[in-house]
């Protein structure tokens, strides 16, 4: 299964094996033995592969079927990073980039209210309810 994702995967980054082989540090022969299922990476190369492939560990040793990455943000963190990208929603939020740090965690933490106020609230209730 890992020998098959990381084929797969850096297929679609259109990734040579030398240039994976280059960028993880292993020769071409080394990293084409990862491909074949010859040989597996030690725990430092695994990092380096999935760093390079932009996916997770997980996914290449068969744990889940999920290649995404993770990320080390909390689920409001990634809600507002959506938010303030979102075309109309974002204008809310208008000169966040700008802002200084302080601000930026002021309009977080806002936004982590509102979010938490309307957490339970389903379709038509009325936001007083």
């Amino acid at each position: 299964m890992f020998a098959d994702r990381l084929s797969y995967l850096r297929s679609i980054k259109k990734k040579t094996q030398q240039e994976m082989a280059d960028a993880i540090g292993v020769t071409r022969p080394a990293y084409t033995a990862y491909e074949s299922g010859n040989r597996k990476p030690d725990y430092e190369t695994l990092n380096k592969i999935v760093d390079v492939l932009e996916t997770n560990a997980d996914y290449l040793l068969g744990r889940t079927d999920d290649p995404s990455p993770y990320r080390n943000k909390s689920d409001h963190d990634i809600e507002f990073e959506d938010i303030i990208g979102h075309p109309v929603h974002g204008a809310f939020f208008k000169g966040y980039l700008d802002a200084p740090e302080e601000k930026k965690e002021q309009m977080r933490q806002f936004l982590k209210f509102i979010l938490e106020q309307e957490r339970d609230r389903k379709p038509g209730d009325r936001q007083d309810q």
